[in-house]
């Protein structure tokens, strides 16, 4: 009890002092502490202290297992003084939990991370959330935190964006549990962590640590600047009654292991997207059609904080969802012009700068200064898969040199200007620094690197991408977007046997025409425009080859003028595919393009083209019925020219001497025809390589005319040892061999194994229904093919179910381009007529 000292004089207010008698017994036990006796403020320390302190008969006090125990006086010192305090009292939170962001949507993510909790008893007390910047992973903890805190009696939440952040929230936590030191942070924090772990004898406490943003792995580990000093981890102890929640953006083995579980945090689905968007907005009474919405998500790519961010600058803006997205597809509209004035949810980064301070960390890592040119390069792909190769081989590598980030300033002053890079060149990027600047960026999560597949071995989401070029200078643009088609081409080799690796490289520039079509024409038509025309054409899809060099005609016309080398080159390839879909007014048309080409550089210029464009309009010629017409102006005017202009080896020589060859057999000299694709077919290969693709077409001809010649055997042998040639130069499922397969079919047929060529013809409907799709244009003469072949073979049952199959098919694919026989009659009667 508390009395006023005796001895006050006058109005003078008395002292307060503090008296203490008789107390009771006391007992401690592990890391308490029990005092009988005065327990309190210093007399006279601060206001509101008492002046004095008398204490009388106190109790006894015992301590064990390392507890303290105090019989008598004891006093704490004034913690704004920087002075120990006692414990709070539990339960006790240390640091601020996030508020839900505004239409919060419970995710998979969030059952995910609650089941993994639950489920990992004493084995898994650690639980690691890693994705890509944007995705939700804070706000997933903030959910769990706050469901969990009625059943906590210690929460803490960090954000540990840096090891200094870090250990000062330990540090606070250990002066409000555990009387640590507050003029010490780090040993505060380590007795903090160390509070943590259990102890016999101890009550238990049921605590939650939350990592939120680990930027760096190293930032666990405090390492002292003493050199004997060990290193010591910042890790929360295992504890059956704790557990660490950690969210990163890394994904470093380091973060993972023994007891640590890692959750993958992605993108919303589609769904969870949409009802995000009509939640946000339904409450600012704003009402979208569902397809805009659906197509603005499609769009931001699910990105959740995209989408907070889209529907903040809808609200605020009054714009609609379409208009927003119209300035979304403007290249000349910037990522950082389409965020709101006021971040919604508390969000500290507009969407535009999310990413920039990983791609500054990724470019500290080894290798040092590739990760940032490796992305300009990444950003301008296919976001859906990029492979490997392209980012790897020379032309990625003499980018990657040239643009190197320099990390030292000293070293980036020094190679300013020409002479400096002279002086001081760059060194040379290997392919396996190519590759360590994938798994860098991969860490970071700038990107998804998967090595197993690696034709789509690289993703990237298309915000990120979109961010990137948004730093790019017109100069720099322009440049990158030449580079990235110099990869292409050095990615895509002839012949094109692996057809999946085709695939994902005409995806790849699409993307990239897309991105910057305008820096492809610049100062010419690149070549990897040609290639995706003649890529998309020998994979079959040839109306898509039409329409593609349909379109690289017109745009080189415009761009570089109607007479420019590149439109003429566009121009004739055009009419090459239009002739090869035996188009009659596609022919018309292409007859007079290759006629002008002739007429405006001259009948002996030696270029190229015109040489291709004189045996197109001989094989056009051909075509439209005047053979022999068009044999007499292909020899002379090709062959002879290509001869005396090129010599007698040259490519475009070869390829007029097949076309003179053709031109034989189709005016009735088949067996001369047969002679002169032998004698070509041996020349191919003593120039080319028996290996080259017009080495295996030129034999393909040879077979086809040894068969119209009367020689059946011979053409058989002639398919069957192509055929084992194609598949091992092209791969079982390229679409020359398909085609080899379908004629080694019909050979089979035609010597009299009908069987054989029923069952080869089964099985190459099915190889080509798998690789070019149920409804292709390909199927329905192979269709048609197996049900005569089965017919011939004594078959009927099976024969009239490949006629219904093959009806069946024909509808569908009718239906599908829109046509019907009332359409399709005329035009067959045109095309017969002309």
């Amino acid at each position: 009890m508390a009395k006023a000292p005796s001895g006050t004089a006058g109005d003078e207010e008395p002292e307060p002092s503090a008296t203490v008698a008789d107390t009771g017994k006391a007992g401690a036990t592990a890391d308490e502490t029990a005092v009988t006796g005065y327990r309190g403020p210093a007399p006279g320390s601060s206001p509101g202290a008492p002046a004095s302190a008398h204490l009388s008969r106190t109790g006894d006090a015992t301590a064990t297992n390392g507890a303290t125990a105090v019989s008598g006086y004891v006093h704490t010192l004034n913690v704004q003084h920087g002075a120990v305090r006692e414990p709070v009292s539990w339960p006790h939170q240390v640091g601020v939990v996030p508020e839900p962001a505004q239409s919060f949507q419970h995710r998979a993510e969030a059952d995910q991370l609650r089941a993994a909790v639950k489920s990992g008893g004493t084995a898994v007390l650690s639980q690691v959330l890693t994705g890509m910047g944007g995705v939700g992973k804070t706000q997933l903890v903030a959910d769990y935190a706050r469901a969990a805190r009625r059943d906590l009696d210690v929460l803490v939440w960090v954000t540990a964006s840096n090891q200094l952040a870090l250990v000062n929230e330990f540090a606070r936590a250990g002066r409000d549990l555990c009387r640590a030191d507050p003029d010490d942070a780090e040993e505060a924090a380590k007795q903090f962590l160390a509070w943590l772990a259990p102890k016999p004898g101890r009550r238990p406490c049921r605590w939650l640590v939350v990592l939120d943003d680990v930027a760096d792995p190293r930032d666990l580990i405090l390492r002292s600047e003493n050199p004997g000093t060990p290193r010591y981890s910042l890790w929360p102890p295992n504890s059956p009654h704790g557990r660490t929640l950690l969210t990163t953006r890394r994904r470093d083995a380091a973060l993972f292991g023994e007891g640590r579980r890692r959750i993958d945090v992605g993108l919303f689905t589609p769904d969870e997207s949409v009802a995000y968007l009509t939640s946000s907005l339904e409450a600012r009474v704003r009402i979208e059609p569902a397809s805009q919405l659906n197509s603005l998500a499609r769009d931001l790519g699910h990105l959740p904080l995209a989408l907070a961010q889209a529907a903040a600058y809808l609200i605020d803006s009054g714009k609609t969802a379409a208009a927003y997205r119209d300035l979304l597809a403007d290249r000349a509209t910037k990522l950082a012009d389409l965020a709101p004035d006021a971040l919604p949810d508390e969000q500290a980064t507009a969407l535009a700068a999310v990413w920039s301070l990983s791609i500054d960390r990724a470019d500290t890592l080894r290798p040092v200064g590739l990760a940032r040119p490796m992305l300009h390069l990444a950003s301008l792909l296919d976001a859906n898969g990029i492979p490997q190769t392209v980012l790897t081989g020379r032309p990625a590598l003499t980018h990657l040199k040239r643009h190197r980030t320099a990390t030292d300033p000293v070293q980036a002053q020094r190679r300013k200007g020409w002479l400096g890079r002279w002086l001081r060149p760059a060194p040379s990027v290997t392919p396996e620094e190519a590759y360590g600047a994938l798994r860098v960026l991969d860490r970071l999560s700038l990107i998804d690197h998967t090595p197993d597949t690696p034709h789509q071995a690289v993703r990237v989401h298309q915000l990120i991408q979109r961010a990137t070029r948004d730093t790019h200078t017109p100069h720099q643009h322009d440049q990158y977007v030449r580079t990235a088609a110099d990869a292409l081409m050095a990615a895509w080799l002839p012949g094109e046997s692996d057809t999946d690796l085709a695939q994902a490289l005409r995806s790849n520039t699409e993307a990239l025409t897309r991105h910057g079509e305008e820096a492809l024409y610049r100062p010419d038509a690149h070549k990897v425009l040609y290639r995706l025309g003649h890529s998309l054409g020998g994979s079959g899809q040839v109306t898509a080859a039409i329409a593609h060099f349909d379109h690289l005609t017109t745009t080189a016309c415009s761009r570089l003028g109607e007479d420019h080398r590149a439109t003429r080159t566009a121009r004739s390839n055009l009419a090459s595919w239009r002739g090869r879909a035996a188009d009659p007014a596609g022919m018309a048309q292409a007859f007079d393009g290759a006629l002008r080409t002739v007429r405006l550089l001259g009948e002996d210029h030696p270029h190229p083209h015109t040489l291709t464009d004189r045996d197109n309009v001989a094989s056009w010629q051909g075509q439209s019925g005047d053979v022999a017409g068009a044999a007499a102006h292909s020899f002379h005017g090709g062959v002879e020219q290509a001869v005396r202009l090129l010599g007698e080896d040259h490519p475009h020589t070869l390829a007029s001497r097949g076309t003179v060859a053709s031109l034989r057999g189709e005016a009735g000299d088949a067996a001369g025809a047969a002679e002169e694709f032998a004698d070509l077919v041996e020349h191919m290969v003593r120039v080319l390589g028996e290996d080259h693709p017009t080495t295996l077409t030129a034999r393909s001809y040879l077979a086809l005319w040894l068969w119209r010649a009367g020689d059946a055997t011979g053409a058989a042998q002639g398919f069957n040892g192509l055929l084992e040639h194609v598949v091992l130069v092209l791969g079982e499922d390229h679409p020359h061999t398909l085609t080899v397969r379908g004629n080694v079919a019909k050979w089979r047929g035609e010597t009299g194994d009908a069987a054989g060529a029923a069952q080869a013809y089964a099985d190459l409907l099915e190889r080509m229904v798998r690789v070019l799709g149920d409804d292709h244009p390909y199927t329905l003469p192979v269709g048609s093919n197996l049900a005569l072949w089965r017919a011939q073979a004594g078959d009927a049952a099976g024969a009239a179910q490949a006629y219904a199959d093959l009806q069946e098919r024909s509808a569908r694919m009718m239906s599908k381009h829109q046509l019907d026989f009332k359409e399709v009659a005329p035009r067959r009667k045109e095309a017969e007529g002309t």
